[in-house]
């Protein structure tokens, strides 16, 4: 498949075990900017936890090994010398369920990551907060209220919120991990519309168990099954003429 745009990240046979259980296995892929890349597979097939490693998240989970290389901007970010503070800087993540911090107002949310990695700025709190609320299309709905606890937003406003969070700290790539399956159709809607507007500015990976989502939102779609990389390409040729007779039986729901 011919890309037109450069690789943001870029993995290595990389694999992951939990113990003895091996959770991705040798899996090379290239992420690029401009573009979203949606990874789909049966459940239990790796692919939350290989996007998990993109932004070193397994760090927190005793027991867990990565071997290979993720790649940014040709640096590995698992590189000794490498602050996995500042790779979940540049690398955005956005989980399954909204999980903004309910005490806080919806302004000291899309603050918070400020105060967790201490990034500097010159923009005030106000500009960084107005910019990524509307970058997620959200500062409209919640422009009088900013100072107003975020438990009382919607569940599709408050995952917009935790979008505008991982924006804030203004990203090269972000990550969606099934950012749509605890909502309803409208704000699924949305989603999906945002991240078509988001994709001209980053690299994105959505993982989905929604076929249809992938089909719609992606560019490019990376079939996972059993830890390992099936096939990978352009999203209207992987689902309508697969290469791989795993994948097509994958797509025709013949299983999974």
């Amino acid at each position: 498949m011919t890309q037109a745009t450069a690789s943001t990240m870029t993995t290595h046979n990389l694999s992951v075990r939990y113990g003895k259980h091996l959770a991705v296995d040798q899996v090379s892929l290239s992420i690029h900017s401009g573009q979203v890349t949606a990874i789909i597979g049966p459940s239990g097939c790796g692919k939350s936890t290989f996007i998990r490693c993109l932004n070193r998240m397994h760090d927190f989970i005793a027991g867990v090994e990565v071997d290979g290389q993720i790649l940014l901007d040709g640096v590995d970010i698992y590189g000794p010398s490498v602050d996995p503070v500042s790779i979940r800087r540049r690398v955005g993540m956005v989980f399954q369920k909204p999980n903004p911090f309910p005490h806080m107002s919806i302004m000291q949310n899309v603050l918070s990551g400020f105060a967790f990695t201490r990034k500097r700025t010159s923009k005030s709190k106000e500009e960084i907060a107005e910019i990524a609320l509307k970058n997620a299309a959200l500062f409209d709905e919640v422009k009088d209220r900013l100072n107003a606890p975020s438990g009382a937003l919607s569940g599709g406003q408050q995952q917009r919120l935790c979008i505008a969070r991982a924006l804030a700290m203004e990203p090269e790539v972000l990550l969606l991990d099934e950012p749509c399956s605890a909502l309803d159709p409208i704000s699924t809607a949305r989603i999906e519309d945002l991240i078509h507007t988001l994709r001209t500015n980053y690299a994105i990976v959505i993982v989905t168990h929604n076929m249809q989502q992938a089909a719609r939102v992606s560019q490019v779609t990376a079939y996972f099954l059993s830890g390992k990389l099936i096939e990978v390409d352009e999203t209207r040729k992987l689902f309508t003429n697969p290469a791989d007779q795993r994948t097509e039986d994958y797509i025709t729901g013949k299983f999974g």
